[in-house]
């Protein structure tokens, strides 16, 4: 903390009396000057402590001199008494009072020098407590960022570190890491200033806080946001350039590290669409713990390339596990497990097609990844989000049958489960088609339709003897899913 003309006047052993500006007297004081010059602006950078005999000056001088000193951005006046003058000249402190600028009384028994050894071991202390607290802020973000806590532990200690708030954000201005949470509203307050930013530093304000906001040395062109309620000093700004270098170098490593983890999983894709799925399987359960339980639902989705790194980056973040895997293969990014999480991406991305296929199990997945990439186009051509392949396919099928062929084909083979349904004694033509959509699979089927597995079965056999049909036959589930497409069911 640097010393003030208050401290400096608490100094007993210098014998200072305060004349002037007595509420200006918490004023930082960069340096002292001596000098007998009338006008020694050009020797000034301001935040000096001025000392002077009042060689030159007088009543009339006077008022014109604390002027141009204010002019100089001086802190103070040093006004030495007993040599040119016994007292300080009244006009100079009734202009000072006037326009606060502090004036201390020297009394003739203390040197000016001694007034500069004073001022000097202070800010001789104050630079080595800012560079011991720049060193030692230095260190423990260094020891952040090598161990565990990465760029959020990073910009947690940022934020202990210079008694503020920090952001961490993404090129298109989105908070990725945030410290404290409650800081985040702060990035809509700077979103102008964040679009004039870019590259190096840009000083704005948010609320009552003084913002840096500091580009970093990434491909990604990240921005480091640092707000404080007074603006930083030396100390801080060393260690805000020190965590910019290491985000910079973490999130590089990161992207890195992520670009292969991506090329690695397009990979097992590969090996999944060519049938070595033991191969593939086993790497998946070895590098990320597990395998999405299977059947698995498949999904290929296409779009703007940049549309699907931002729906790669999110599933990195807020998907990939146990219970999804994806990757990408030439136009498409591939997912199976849970899509309907990948789907709500999906519509949050926006611009962007997808395929679902039938749930099909490992030995199966070629043709249920034909079939999610035939679906994805299908969407892509009907501007669509969404095209599930079984209605994608039942539609094509349709399209060469005569319409009115096909809908008597359909009422015949149903009548007997609308009939059925119209009493109120159940709801077979819904079950049958959920369960068609899904394959044939009990569990997945009764979990959508919100009913046990056997009340599900009891339906399929009912629907068996209804139509007089053996719903095992593949011939059989194809000829009832058409006639579900002619009815629009």
């Amino acid at each position: 903390m640097a010393l003030t003309l208050r401290a400096l006047a608490a100094e007993r052993p210098l014998g200072l009396r305060v004349r002037a500006a007595e509420s200006g007297l918490d004023r930082p004081i960069g340096w002292v000057h001596p000098t007998e010059l009338t006008d020694p602006q050009a020797f000034l950078e301001g935040g000096e402590l001025l000392l002077t005999t009042g060689l030159a000056l007088d009543e009339t001088t006077s008022p014109g001199y604390i002027r141009r000193l204010v002019d100089a951005g001086v802190a103070g006046l040093g006004f030495g008494v007993g040599l040119s003058h016994e007292t300080i000249p009244r006009s100079l402190v009734e202009t000072a009072e006037e326009v606060g600028l502090p004036v201390l009384e020297v009394p003739r028994k203390t040197p000016f020098i001694a007034i500069t050894r004073a001022v000097s071991r202070a800010v001789a202390a104050d630079e080595y407590a800012s560079l011991v607290r720049t060193g030692k802020g230095q260190q423990e973000l260094t020891r952040t960022a090598v161990g565990k806590g990465g760029p959020g532990g990073v910009v947690r200690k940022l934020a202990k570190l210079i008694d503020g708030w920090v952001l961490l954000l993404d090129s298109a201005g989105a908070v990725t890491e945030a410290s404290p949470s409650s800081a985040r509203h702060f990035a809509d307050e700077m979103r102008e200033d964040l679009g004039r930013l870019r590259a190096g530093t840009l000083v704005t304000v948010a609320g009552e806080d003084e913002v840096v906001l500091q580009t970093l040395d990434t491909r990604a062109r990240g921005v480091l946001a640092v707000g404080t309620r007074e603006p930083l000093d030396a100390a801080g700004q060393h260690i805000v350039n020190t965590a910019v270098s290491l985000l910079s170098l973490a999130l590089e490593q990161n992207r890195e590290h992520g670009g292969a983890l991506r090329r690695l999983r397009s990979g097992l894709c590969e090996l999944l669409a060519a049938g070595h799925t033991e191969l593939a399987t086993r790497t998946m359960k070895t590098l990320w713990g597990g395998v999405p339980e299977e059947p698995w639902p498949v999904l290929a989705v296409t779009g703007p390339a940049g549309a699907r790194r931002s729906l790669a980056d999110a599933l990195d973040v807020e998907v990939a596990g146990e219970k999804v895997f994806f990757g990408e293969s030439g136009t498409f990014v591939l997912a199976l497990g849970d899509v309907e999480a990948v789907l709500r991406l999906v519509s949050r991305i926006g611009g962007l097609h997808a395929g679902l296929a039938e749930p099909v199990s490992t030995v199966d997945f070629p043709a249920g990844l034909r079939q999610a990439k035939q679906a994805a186009e299908a969407a892509k051509a009907e501007r669509t989000e969404l095209v599930r392949f079984a209605e994608h396919a039942g539609r094509g099928f349709l399209e060469l049958v005569d319409s009115q062929a096909a809908q008597a084909f359909s009422d015949s083979l149903l009548a007997p489960l609308r009939q059925h349904d119209e009493t109120g004694r159940g709801e077979l033509v819904a079950s049958l088609r959920c369960w068609l959509e899904h394959h044939g699979h009990w569990d997945l089927a009764s979990a959508r339709l919100g009913v046990h597995r056997h009340t599900l079965r009891n339906r399929m056999r009912k629907v068996a003897d209804l139509t007089g049909r053996d719903l095992d036959s593949p011939g059989v589930r194809a000829e009832l899913w058409l006639a579900l497409q002619a009815a629009g069911g």
